[in-house]
């Protein structure tokens, strides 16, 4: 999708108070929203990560990290390891996957409310698996791959702080 001077490089499809679906063409766009997310989430907002094997979870989250001041090649995926902590930078990120994990006890096991609790921000890969473990007020993130860099993200805010985040993100992929 090429840029559009008014739309930005978010193209909606719907939006309402609670969720916002818009699509990104590239990796730039790709760090923008991750840099937007880095500027406008609140402290200890969990953010559960919903998408395919390649849909770009680890990429927003190596976006975000970067704009919090953390070593984004120290980023990657922690499937194996299960949990990656980024402390280095203005704001801490915690980037928990869930992908081999086989029962909410055994998620629940590697202390999760621990950092849900933290000031930082705390993002959750295959958060679908088990969405009894995220707190009530938490963002949804889904993403799906459109193309071999280009996404639709829909995003869904669960409780009003992050119901306004969809409104700066929104203004804000659109400049």
């Amino acid at each position: 999708m090429p840029f559009d001077p008014v739309y930005g490089y978010a193209a909606f499809f719907r939006h309402n108070m609670t969720s916002v679906t818009f699509e990104i063409p590239d990796l730039s766009a790709t760090d923008r929203l991750g840099q937007l997310l880095a500027e406008n989430l609140p402290d200890s907002s969990v953010v559960a990560l919903i998408g395919t094997l390649g849909a770009g979870k680890t990429r927003l989250v190596q976006a975000v990290a970067k704009h919090t001041g953390n070593a984004e090649e120290t980023i990657s995926s922690p499937t194996f390891v299960l949990l990656h902590e980024y402390t280095g930078g203005q704001r801490s990120v915690y980037h928990f996957d869930a992908y081999r994990l086989e029962s909410a006890d055994e998620f629940r096991r590697l202390s999760p409310d621990d950092y849900f609790e933290d000031t930082g921000l705390t993002f959750v890969e295959w958060a679908d698996k088990f969405p009894e473990v995220l707190p009530a007020r938490h963002l949804e993130i889904q993403i799906e791959p459109l193309g071999e860099t280009s996404r639709r993200i829909h995003l869904t805010g669960h409780g009003t702080e992050h119901e306004s985040v969809l409104t700066l993100l929104r203004n804000g992929m659109n400049t």
